[in-house]
Parts: C-alpha cells; sequence; structure tokens
C-alpha cells in the first residue's frame, strides 16, 4: 500500500475546492480487513449471529445483487455485477465472513424502476437475503428506498448521486454532490476559468436533482451563468437538435450528464458535429462517463472529455494494480473498470468488516457497527464510513483519452467530507 492510499482522516475543516475536506495523515490501521481471519463458524453459533430470520446457515450465509443486466443502464451497470462477485470469491476464498461462505441470488432490475422494487421484496421477504448490493439510476434506489425501510434490509449503493437523501437502510459508497458536482465545477472554474454553461441531462431525479444543486454553483456561488438546460428520455438517441442549440449558444462547458446507451449515439453525434473535444471549445465535463461507458462509445469519440470522479482505473497506487489484476483475471484482459464498479466492488468488503466487527448478521446489530469502518485497501486508496452513512474519499478529475482511459489531471490533496445535506443547495 502507497503511502497515498494510507491516508486517513482527522477533524480539521477547510475550505475552498476542497471545503468539507479533512485532512489526510497517519495509517490506515484496516489494511487486515482484506486478510484471512480465520474465523470459524463455530464459534459463532447461528442461533446467536442470526436472531432475526434471515438466510444464514451454519456454513453460508445468502446476499442478493439486484442490478439491471438488460434494458438501457446495463452498459453501466454490468460492471458493478461483476466486481461484487470478484469480492465475493475473495472473501470466499479468505474463509467468509464470521467462518460463512457468501451465497448469492441475482435479481435483474432491467432498466425499469418498478421493477427494482419487486426484485428488491423478493430479495428480503421471499429470500431472506442478509444484504443487498445493488441499484445504479436514483430513480432504481428510490424505488426500493421504501421497501428496505419497510422490511428493514440492508443495501449497499455504489453510484455517485446527488445527495439529498440518508438512510439508516443503506450505505452509499459512491459520492454525493459536494464531491463530485460542485468540486468539479470549483475545478472548471478555477482552472479553465469557466463562465458560461450548457447543462444536458437523461430525464430522470438524479440529473435533474444534479443540475439544480449544479445550477445554484455555478449562479449563486461561481458567479457564472447557465445558457440552456435539457433533458431527455432514457435510452434517448437522437441529439442533434440540442447540439445545434449548443453552437448556437457557445458555452464554456457542456456539463452533460447523459446515462447509459444515450451517451454512445450523444458523444459520437457531438464528435460528427464538427466539436473537436480536445480543443476544448467548448469544455465537455461530465459525471456519468466511466470507463465502462467509454466501452461502449468509442475512446476516439470522447477523447478530450473531462470527467469528475473518485476512481479512474488509472491510478497507479499498489492497491488499485492489484484489483485491476484480479479484475480482469476474472473477467477478461479487455474488460475495463470505471468509478461505480469500484465502487460496488467496496460493498462486499465494507459488509463483511461490518459484520465482524458486530459479530453479528443482524441488520441492526450491523448498521450500529457501520460508522467509523474503514477500508486502507481500497482501490480508490483510503476510505471510511461517515456518520451519515456516506464515504470520506478524494476527489478526481479525469482526462479522457483516445484508448478509453483516463488521465487523472487533478485530485484533491485530502479526503473530502461527505455532505448529503449542504446548505445552499436544497
Amino acid at each position: 500500500m502507497t503511502d497515498e492510499s494510507s491516508k486517513k482522516p482527522n477533524q480539521s475543516q477547510s475550505t475552498g475546492m476542497n471545503r468539507r475536506a479533512v485532512l489526510a495523515g497517519g495509517t490506515a490501521l484496516t489494511a487486515s480487513l482484506f486478510m484471512p481471519k480465520n474465523l470459524m463458524a463455530a464459534d459463532y453459533p447461528t442461533a446467536e449471529v442470526n436472531t432475526t430470520g434471515l438466510a444464514v446457515t451454519d456454513d453460508t450465509v445468502t446476499i442478493g445483487i439486484l442490478h439491471s443486466i438488460t434494458g438501457t443502464m446495463a452498459i453501466s451497470e454490468t460492471g458493478s455485477v461483476q466486481a461484487e462477485k470478484l469480492a465475493i470469491d475473495q472473501i470466499n476464498a479468505q474463509g467468509g465472513i464470521l467462518g460463512r461462505k457468501i451465497e448469492y441470488i441475482q435479481e435483474d432490475g432491467a432498466s425499469d424502476w418498478p421493477t427494482f422494487a419487486e426484485k428488491a421484496k423478493k430479495l428480503l421477504v421471499n429470500d431472506k437475503v442478509a444484504s443487498v448490493m445493488g441499484c445504479w439510476t436514483s430513480a432504481s434506489r428510490k424505488a426500493v428506498l421504501p421497501v428496505f425501510e419497510q422490511y428493514n434490509g440492508f443495501l449497499y449503493y455504489p453510484t455517485f448521486y446527488e445527495g439529498l437523501e440518508q438512510s439508516p437502510n443503506v450505505i452509499y459508497t459512491g459520492q454525493e454532490a459536494t464531491q463530485q458536482i460542485i468540486a468539479g465545477l470549483d475545478w472548471v472554474s478555477e482552472t479553465k476559468g469557466a463562465k458560461t454553461f450548457y447543462l444536458l441531462g437523461s430525464d430522470y431525479i438524479w440529473p435533474r436533482t444534479s443540475n439544480k444543486i449544479a445550477r445554484k454553483h455555478i449562479e449563486n456561488f461561481l458567479g457564472a451563468k447557465v445558457v440552456g438546460e435539457e433533458y431527455y428520455p432514457l435510452g434517448h438517441t437522437q441529439f442533434n437538435s440540442v447540439i445545434n442549440k449548443i453552437r448556437l449558444k457557445k458555452p464554456d462547458v457542456i456539463y452533460a450528464i447523459v446515462v447509459g446507451g444515450s451517451n454512445v449515439a450523444f458523444y459520437k453525434q457531438l464528435k460528427a458535429a464538427g466539436i473537436d473535444m480536445t480543443k476544448e471549445d467548448p469544455i465537455v465535463l461530465t459525471i456519468s462517463v466511466t470507463e465502462d461507458e467509454i466501452r461502449g462509445i468509442g475512446g476516439e469519440n470522447i477523447e478530450g472529455a473531462y470527467a469528475c470522479m473518485k476512481y479512474f482505473q488509472s491510478l497507479t497506487n499498489e492497491n488499485n494494480m492489484e484489483f485491476v489484476k484480479s479484475f480482469k483475471e476474472m473477467w477478461g484482459d479487455d474488460m475495463v473498470i470505471g468509478d461505480v464498479t469500484q465502487a460496488a466492488y467496496l460493498g462486499p468488503w465494507l459488509w463483511k468488516a461490518a459484520v465482524e466487527k458486530a459479530g453479528s448478521f443482524d441488520v441492526d446489530k450491523v448498521r450500529a457497527a457501520t460508522p467509523g469502518i474503514e477500508l486502507g485497501t481500497a482501490p480508490e486508496g483510503y476510505v471510511k464510513v461517515h456518520d451519515n452513512h456516506h464515504l470520506w474519499s478524494k476527489t478526481r478529475v479525469g482526462l479522457a483519452k483516445a484508448d478509453g482511459q483516463y488521465d487523472v489531471v487533478y485530485e484533491t490533496a485530502e479526503l473530502v467530507e461527505p455532505d448529503p445535506f449542504p446548505e445552499g443547495y436544497q
């Protein structure tokens, strides 16, 4: 583990681009979370570690995986499934959790929000899974949230999102608005001198709420101007009209939150319209295109765009190099790893750490044990679970290359404290 990935937060606050951040220093205490602990099931009798009727036996514990493997969101969510299965395999190779191997039941949300809710209920009520790794879009998360809260399930949600939410039944392993939206806009304003922005998104809760936050930050905090704002249905493929509007408005920045398969059409049509992103006229800044989406878009069609994430496959710390190697060994050398894929990988490890800290699979006990859980061996570097169920993590900006990878051009020196309800943005 490199020095960078072993940094821990303390409680001192900073301002400016890194506001709501904490100074990093010290040594991570929990690299051992990824190491075998030789915990034996006999030392944790089922009657004691499972008092609520979950799918736990003397030998196994069953969890749920709930993502879209069909429909327009499959391009984005497939990597999450792969990462979660990799983590499960690695945990099982170390002896499992409390001496029990993890089994999983996988359900397909099919890019349809009512289906997500239906499958979540099945996993919790019929299958009695001990936890669920799942969802991608905020629409799917909002659809399943009442189910998890009604039946007291535990969801590990991996996607960067708009914030403005904090549930006792969800651990948010991706970043919220202050760690991505606000930080990215600060970066493009301060480093590129951007003054005008065109906001573009898919038409559902995450892009609309994210752009609401972005507009407030642009206008109220940066003193800049939004010159256009448009939304299109999931799966939309005809962007020539809005591209023409963008050309007429001549914004400094296209702020793009298009998701799923629509990304393929948007970036190909952007290039076909003669917009050369490598010339930064205008700058394209996205918070929705990871390496997973670039596989479908084609690196040559998005080269020169910037993305604000907390993780890129190109990170060179030892944790990430080992993770990338293991991922490719399991899923193929041609596979890529994006921000949400890495955040999904954290889910099973964080759950394992909380269960072992609690000495129980009971959801209430695991929940109580979760705040303060640390992973010094996360591929992105050191992370820690905040009391608000989000993660302390860094913010990074990457420049898209023709080979489908990102060059990291900026990262915070400090870990950014999650703040899902930032003052002035609600």
